[in-house]
């Protein structure tokens, strides 16, 4: 139901926002009298730019869902290998204590653990062409044991408002970007960017577990809270007293390291179980394909209302108020220069990668607005597309407090990030 309301928000404020945006241009001379608004021929011209942003999205949408159509059908003929191997299995098994007083309502042993972990250590490890079919396959595993299929589970609601919070600890991607764009010491932002996003999981933990009314202090769960904090402080420490060249040379071997690992792993469990392999993974690729092919429509619908939203000019407006509002208490406002990302980050990722780019090519990629853009950009998530592909590859509708949850992380990360940002880097 929410998303429902937020998918017509989307187009409602967008024609509203449109409406003014031409009023204003044809009523130039007394907008620019009485409140110094400039209106220009673009905003006279936003109802085209609308309607081709809606045939661009629609076209996106589709070229995606055909990109997932072969990364699906490999990892999860990969992953079905690992299943009947016997990897994810014991994948289950190194993690049940956990998974099963943070997801109380999935039976013990159930392949869906295993899904979940692999999806997880993928997303740690910033290898977002995996993470996505491997999460796919557990929302499905996940839909076998939900007894209502149109509701979103409580363990959904667990597993995706985690996803949505971004727990990455090697963002390699972001730091060849910043490469790429002249910054002197493009790592400068790791330990910014793994503290900020930290915080947006954490908040999604406790956020989806006071709803559901899981005891964080219960033994088990602290010692792997605090396993995995070590675990992340250690990788940091190590990280962070590397050149800047070997860091990112190491960080992608180990990321492309693990990742291929991982298939040889499952390949030769298998060949030591003596299942035929090829017709395996010709199985599990089947399956990928389906769900790749189920997703078009919920992306066409989710990323059209992101489009039109963007286009119409309601974005711009909203990061000028809040500019607007915190220069009333005088307040450092540099911030703002970066909220773009912010914004934009929920709706649509590769939106928010292109704000990021253009955000240090016009500042600088070592001014604080390219550097908290970067923060921003590796501590939170695309909530709205990982909500609209991931239960629309199980159909289901109510999401109840999926989204809240969601944006309640992508906020701490924001927030987080402001002020690390500011901690680390806000006296230049």
């Amino acid at each position: 139901m929410v998303l429902n309301y937020i998918w017509i928000g989307f187009f409602l404020i967008g024609f509203l926002v449109a409406v003014f945006r031409v009023a204003g241009y044809y009523f130039r001379d007394f907008f620019l009298e009485q409140f110094n608004l400039v209106f220009t021929i673009a905003d006279r011209d936003v109802f085209s730019a609308i309607v081709q942003s809606t045939f661009d999205m629609a076209k996106s949408s589709v070229e995606i869902s055909i990109y997932l159509i072969g990364v699906m059908a490999l990892w999860l003929g990969i992953m079905k290998i690992g299943e009947k191997g016997g990897a994810v299995n014991a994948l289950s098994r190194l993690m049940n204590p956990f998974f099963s007083r943070i997801f109380p309502g999935i039976p013990a042993n159930h392949p869906a653990m295993g899904s979940i972990m692999m999806n997880f250590s993928a997303n740690m490890l910033g290898l977002d062409n995996a993470a996505t079919p491997l999460g796919l396959k557990a929302m499905r595993e996940l839909q076998e044991v939900n007894p209502d299929p149109a509701r979103a589970s409580d363990a959904q609601i667990m597993f995706l408002v985690l996803n949505t919070s971004s727990l990455t600890l090697i963002p390699i991607s972001i730091l060849a970007m910043r490469m790429a764009n002249g910054a002197k010491v493009p790592t400068d932002v790791f330990i910014p960017m793994i503290l900020a996003t930290y915080f947006s999981t954490m908040a999604g933990l406790i956020f989806v577990s006071i709803r559901q009314r899981i005891n964080l202090f219960n033994k088990v769960i602290l010692s792997y809270l605090a396993g995995i904090t070590v675990l992340m402080g250690g990788i940091i420490w190590y990280l962070s007293r590397l050149p800047q060249p070997m860091m990112a040379s190491r960080t992608g071997f180990a990321g492309n390291f693990l990742l291929f690992a991982i298939i040889i792993i499952f390949l030769v469990l298998g060949i030591r179980k003596r299942i035929n392999l090829y017709e395996t993974f010709i199985e599990g690729a089947k399956e990928g394909f389906e769900v790749a092919v189920k997703i078009i429509p919920y992306l066409v619908a989710m990323l059209v209302a992101v489009g039109v939203f963007r286009a119409s000019g309601s974005l711009d407006f909203l990061i000028g108020g809040v500019g607007g509002f915190f220069a009333l208490f005088g307040m450092d406002t540099r911030f703002v220069d970066a909220l773009p990302v912010a914004f934009m980050k929920p709706l649509s990722g590769s939106g928010a990668r292109g704000v990021m780019v253009e955000i240090m090519q016009h500042f600088g990629a070592d001014s604080f607005a390219g550097r908290l853009a970067c923060i921003m950009q590796g501590s939170t998530e695309t909530t709205f597309y990982t909500v609209a592909v991931y239960y629309g590859a199980v159909n289901i509708r109510n999401t109840r407090y999926t989204i809240p949850g969601g944006l309640l992380a992508d906020l701490a990360g924001v927030v987080a990030a402001i002020f690390i940002a500011y901690l680390f880097f806000g006296k230049g």
